[in-house]
Parts: C-alpha cells; structure tokens; sequence
C-alpha cells in the first residue's frame, strides 16, 4: 500500500453534486478506479437510484450503479450496493412514495456497514444534490452525516455553476459536513470564460481541487488520468472540516 492509498483508505467518500447530470457517477467510477490502482480493496455504492429497466429476471437496473459495480473490485450483494431502486426518473422520495416505500437511513447505514467490512474503501454516490429529499424528513446531507464521511462535490462546469457551486459548498459548512474536495466537470464544451470560472471557484472553494475533467461525449470515459488523488489525500486528512466559501 502507497502512502497516499494508507490516507484514502482511511474512510469512505460521499459524491454529490451541483445538479443531476453533472458526472457524479463519472467521477465515483473515477475514484474506484484510481484507489484500485493503489492496490486497494474497493466497491461503490449508490444508496438510492431512481430510473431503472427491468432485466431478464425482473431485477430493477440502474446504469449508475452497473458502472459502480464495473468499477469495483470487491464484490458485494446488490442489496448492499443498491438499497432502494426505482423505476421512476424521479426525484427519490417521489420514486419511493409511487412504488409505496419509504426510505429509511438506518437501512442505508447497515448496508454501509456491511460494505465496509468487506473494503478497505467505499464511494458512495448520492443523487441529484445535497439538499434532495430522501423522505419527508431527511434529504441526502443527512444521509451524508449519519454515515459521517467526508464529501467530494462534483461541479458541472457550465453558466450558473458559481451560484450552484458556492450555494453547496456553504451548506456542507452549515451542516457540520468536511468537503474534502470538489472536482470540475467540463459538462458544456461551449461555456464562455470557463478559465475565469475556474478561478473564481478555486478562490472561494477552500476544499482542494482535485481534478479537472474534459469535456467526454461518451458519458462512461475514463477520468482517472485526471484527478489527483493525492490531493484527496490530503483533504480526507484534514484534522479540522473545511470551511465554507469566504
């Protein structure tokens, strides 16, 4: 084990968002990818997934978390990897109240549980953003701080994403949340001044930047060349929890 894969391997990571469709699953198959690389034991996990297809033997399947399971080397019941999958494309707790369930943390925590048993390492990818409703009571940031792990924030790059990003950043800081880094996703190829809205996030963003992806038509490229694990590294073993934007 490397000295940078002793500090990734210390916890887990959450992977959230500014929005849906901004490369979270593209970034946690990233991360997967490159702590696998470090000679760790590794599996995603998606908590909850809504748009999904049947397959063959009935079994609800969500691309997201095919990919996960693709990009992981231990593996684990889909049950643990995928606790709560629907069929509806909609918000979760949408998707849960139409398939008559509700979604419950304590399940969630337990599947973690038995994943982490079984790595050294798990990415856990949320949906949509921070503040999306799970329940009637709970949104994914409580997910976030009832399995007590560090965030990486994926922001799309693209017109808004300042607002976007600096509004997610400020409400991990409220929420007692650590964001361990934050990742550009180049998601508009045609975005004016993207190197001056790189600047302005990286000034206001205390988290490291721990890469900068290109823009990939094809959705399930390899990032892995360009993040810096390292400097994940480093921001998983902050003794304090990063501050918010200035």
């Amino acid at each position: 084990m490397t000295p940078n894969s002793s500090a990734i391997a210390s916890q887990g990571v959450f992977v959230t968002g500014t929005d849906t469709g901004v490369g979270k699953t593209v970034v946690a198959v990233a991360l997967l990818q490159a702590a696998a690389g470090r000679g760790l034991r590794v599996v995603g996990m998606k908590p909850v997934a809504a748009g999904a297809e049947r397959s063959a033997s009935g079994r609800l399947v969500n691309e997201d978390v095919a990919a996960l399971i693709q990009a992981s080397n231990v593996q684990a019941p889909p049950e643990l990897v995928n606790p709560y999958c629907f069929e509806l494309a909609v918000a979760p707790h949408l998707a849960a109240e139409s398939a008559g369930v509700t979604i419950n943390l304590e399940h969630i925590q337990q599947a973690y549980g038995a994943l982490a048993s079984r790595a050294e390492h798990v990415v856990v990818e949320g949906a949509g953003g921070l503040l999306v409703p799970i329940n009637d009571h709970a949104d994914f940031a409580d997910l976030v701080a009832s399995l007590d792990l560090p965030v990486v924030l994926v922001v799309g790059i693209r017109l808004g994403c300042l607002n976007h990003a600096l509004l997610t950043a400020a409400v991990i800081h409220q929420r007692g949340l650590r964001l361990a880094g934050w990742v550009a996703n180049r998601i508009d190829p045609d975005m004016s001044a993207f190197d001056g809205n790189l600047r302005a996030l990286e000034s206001r963003i205390t988290a490291p930047l721990i890469g900068v992806l290109p823009f990939a038509p094809e959705r399930r490229a390899t990032m892995t060349q360009f993040l810096r694990p390292e400097l994940l590294a480093a921001g998983l073993g902050l003794s304090r929890r990063a501050r918010g934007p200035r």
